[in-house]
């Protein structure tokens, strides 16, 4: 969801300073211990009432018919099988590092098998790319702008099985985009509920005469022919191609990439066309036009931590499964003998030992800590490309109702920002009917990652100028600021240049007994939360199917994950 160039911790100084406090311990990749956020800008705050019941407010829309759809029944088998699968008779004890959405999907669907996961997260907070922090006033600020897509059907699947349907907030099924040649208007791509896919999508496009014209959606549609002929397989061969070289070889405008495609980029992977691999596109595409529903978006009735993750929690423990915080590894020790993992080492001198092992932390912390015998094979070494993409995600809290704005997900198509949202708008827990809470997606953030808050705030305000011209001064002569909170995160998903795909790795590692999850793990989705909970999905298979040869391997462990000290 910067330009010029790979990411990496050798030609960023500011994150490989990051990197180096990481591995020691002192803070963390996302971002709130060093980088916990000030909100040095406050001139009135209210307090609310943590005893407060959620309002619901917000005018929602009804949700979509998902569960006939190709992909949510496969999402659905899929979860079947784990509560179906034979209970074992010796229940593994399997020890995952790192609680976001794939660290706690595996737990899920491993204690939906019948084993015993033990989760370890390094903060005190849930949710990992998705955590959020409550302030002093009772107000949340969070990780990033969350959207839950009709096109998720393993996330979709995942809150029918916790039994919370209900706390997604779907809202009409538009696509909308600020003008920047008009500011302060926006323009609209709307998707009749009336015609199924792909003629939906079709209509919202010919609809729109905006942003593309007649000329230029015909080059667009001729030059997606391809993709629609040739499938995945056409999809997985623009791997090697950014956005904006793809575009060029199909002869599409360069208008069709800056009105349309550095939006879209931005909003996926937090980079710009001339860097995101046109393959993401595709797949979003395809997803989106496939799908009736595809394209719809809902928001989370609250924050990530309480209302999703704690769930997900709470679901564990009642299998027996255990979920601890401020719990961060230091260590992966192996065994001399053959060098498989015999424990995890916590920074508090703890150590962990269990069955099989997993880690399920962004990619960048796993290269910090794989172990050096381990770095040369192809396997781990193919990760050097994998580099999660610095991001910032802002909150800004105004003195007044701003009367510019949807209770949507809004495209900004500004140099500077991505995506926003007026939260106090479209989400229940945070509704406020007097005054405004914009969330907006920092993007690219590269060259802003190591500026202050305040030089962020200040460029963030200048594009809000331009988006609320009659609201909103760069000088707040007219709305004013409340306070802000500003949410660094330097490595988030993994940055998704061309020719990635070949890096990303199975869920199986070479190492007997060790697996990965995590969205940059090999699954059919893209950097998401979907693609997270997909790869816990299919971590928990894996250790499934090598059940036989990690319980006959138990002896030469300890039956439990043991923790001594």
């Amino acid at each position: 969801m910067v330009v010029l160039g790979n990411v990496s911790a050798a030609n960023l100084p500011y994150q490989n300073g990051v990197l180096k406090a990481i591995a020691s311990g002192n803070c963390d990749l996302m971002g709130h211990r060093s980088f916990k956020i000030s909100t040095s800008f406050k001139t009135r705050t209210r307090r609310r009432s943590s005893a407060d019941p959620l309002q619901v407010v917000c005018v929602d829309i009804p949700r979509p018919e998902l569960e006939n759809t190709v992909n949510f029944l496969e999402a659905a088998s899929l979860s079947a099988s784990f509560r179906s699968a034979p209970r074992p008779a010796k229940p593994l004890k399997i020890v995952i590092a790192g609680a976001g959405l794939a660290g706690l999907s595996t737990a899920k669907y491993l204690a939906d098998a019948g084993h015993k996961p033990l989760l370890l997260e390094a903060r005190d907070v849930l949710g990992g790319k998705i955590a959020a922090w409550k302030d002093e006033d009772g107000d949340w600020y969070e990780t990033g702008l969350h959207i839950f897509f009709g096109a998720y059907p393993n996330v979709q699947n995942l809150f029918g099985e916790l039994g919370i349907n209900d706390r997604l907030q779907w809202k009409e099924h538009s696509m909308i985009f600020a003008m920047p040649s008009k500011p302060g208007e926006f323009s609209r791509f709307d998707f009749p509920d009336v015609l199924p896919a792909p003629l939906n999508g079709i209509w919202a496009i010919l609809r729109n005469n905006e942003m593309l014209t007649w000329p230029e959606k015909i080059k667009f549609a001729i030059g997606l022919l391809p993709a629609m002929v040739g499938g995945q397989a056409y999809v997985e061969a623009q791997d090697g191609l950014s956005v904006q070289d793809w575009m060029r070889k199909q002869a599409i405008p360069d208008r069709v990439t800056d009105e349309v495609f550095i939006a879209m980029s931005k909003a996926l992977n937090f980079i710009n066309p001339d860097e995101l691999s046109m393959q993401c596109i595709l797949i979003a595409l395809n997803r989106f036009l496939q799908e009736k529903h595809g394209s719809k978006m809902a928001f989370l009735d609250g924050n990530p931590p309480e209302r999703l993750c704690m769930p997900i929690v709470e679901h564990i423990r009642s299998l027996g499964g255990e979920v601890r915080l401020n719990s961060r590894i230091r260590k992966i020790e192996l065994d001399e003998n053959d060098g498989t993992v015999k424990s995890f080492l916590l920074t508090d001198g703890t150590t962990i030992q269990g069955d099989a092992y997993v880690f399920a932390t962004p990619v960048d912390i796993l290269k910090l800590l794989l172990p050096d015998s381990w770095k040369e094979i192809p396997y781990f070494k193919r990760l050097e490309k994998l580099v999660g993409v610095p991001v910032i995600n802002v909150h800004i809290w105004f003195d007044r109702k701003l009367k510019n704005t949807y209770d949507h997900l809004l495209f900004s198509r500004s140099n500077l920002l991505s995506v926003y949202a007026d939260m106090s708008l479209t989400c229940k827990e945070y509704y406020d009917p007097n005054k405004s809470m914009l969330e907006l997606v920092f993007a690219p953030a590269e060259e802003w990652i190591s500026r202050s808050d305040s030089d962020i705030i200040d460029a963030t305000m200048k594009e809000l100028e331009r988006l609320f011209p009659d609201e909103i001064s760069a000088d707040q002569s007219k709305a004013k600021i409340l306070k802000y909170h500003v949410v660094k995160t330097p490595r988030s998903v993994y940055k998704t240049i061309p020719d990635c795909e070949p890096c990303r790795p199975l869920q199986r590692s070479p190492i007997k007994g060790f697996y990965l999850a995590g969205d940059y793990t090999k699954q059919k989705y893209l950097a998401s939360m979907e693609g997270a909970v997909l790869s816990g999905k299919f971590c928990s298979q894996s250790i499934l199917q090598d059940y036989e040869m990690l319980a006959a391997s138990g002896p030469q462990k300890l039956s439990e994950a043991t923790v001594s000290t």
